[in-house]
């Protein structure tokens, strides 16, 4: 492997603020999501994602402006979802500073979104955000859900993420709502069986909570691993977690000076 492996921090954001919890509920407030992402920033992170956990249709302006305020901080990629539901959606994000834009609902709900999306913009902007859990009843042992984990879509999670990059998705975000926020380490056997299906960088996301959990996403398949309890909470640093993927024989990226220009 020579692709370097990508730490990303996540901003849950709910009316203007970073907010974090344990599979989606009792959110407790994380800070300003401006001042975390420059901080992320300045520690050598390789990428924000943003996702609007509430994206309703009163907060959305407030959204965007936190968006544009971010975007003009950070000298990193930055993701950006919530609501995406349409072509249009992604314009709106895109044109307010996102690099790339994270879809889930609005795929779920009309699969044929990721093909116009990726028709017009590339592929490499559309990430397909995939909350999943365990389930008896699906083939792979897991299904999506949808609404902060609090409902079931029908849909294997396995075969989702098949067929969102058979439709075109450039990666996929994969979230273990069973591990979300309880810092037990990521479901790997979720990572495992998504990486065995699609040939696009996955990132693992759900239950870090040492910097000792990482390397076993990333020997499961995951090319980035996602985290924000642990980060947001002062638990580890960037650079534990990269030291961390480094001394398991894994590349990362190290902070430069020109990362905190501007800071």
């Amino acid at each position: 492997m020579t692709v370097a492996i990508r730490v990303i921090p996540c901003l849950d954001v709910h009316g203007g603020r970073v907010v974090k919890g344990v599979n989606f509920v009792a959110l407790r407030d994380a800070g300003d999501p401006v001042e975390l992402g420059a901080c992320y920033d300045s520690e050598g992170a390789d990428e924000l994602t943003f996702l609007d956990i509430s994206a309703s249709v009163e907060g959305r302006e407030t959204t965007l402006e936190v968006v544009r305020r971010t975007a003009e901080t950070v000298f990193i990629p930055l993701t950006v979802g919530g609501g995406v539901g349409s072509v249009s959606d992604v314009d709106v994000l895109l044109r307010a500073g996102a690099d790339k834009v994270a879809i889930n609902t609005g795929a779920i709900r009309r699969p044929e979104v990721i093909g116009e999306v990726t028709r017009r913009f590339g592929n490499q902007v559309l990430v397909l955000s995939v909350d999943a859990r365990r389930a008896d009843w699906a083939p792979s042992g897991f299904e999506v859900t949808t609404h902060g984990g609090r409902a079931a879509a029908g849909l294997d999670a396995v075969e989702w993420a098949r067929r969102g990059v058979d439709q075109g998705v450039g990666e996929i975000l994969l979230n273990s709502m069973d591990a979300d926020g309880t810092t037990g380490g990521f479901d790997l056997e979720m990572i495992r069986a998504v990486r065995a299906v699609v040939d696009v960088p996955l990132i693992a996301s759900g239950g870090a909570g040492r910097a000792a959990d990482f390397p076993p996403a990333i020997v499961a398949g995951a090319d980035a691993v996602l985290a924000a309890t642990v980060f947001h909470f002062g638990t580890l640093r960037i650079a534990e977690v990269k030291s961390a993927i480094e001394a398991a024989g894994f590349p990362v990226r190290r902070a430069t000076l020109a990362s905190t220009a501007g800071h």
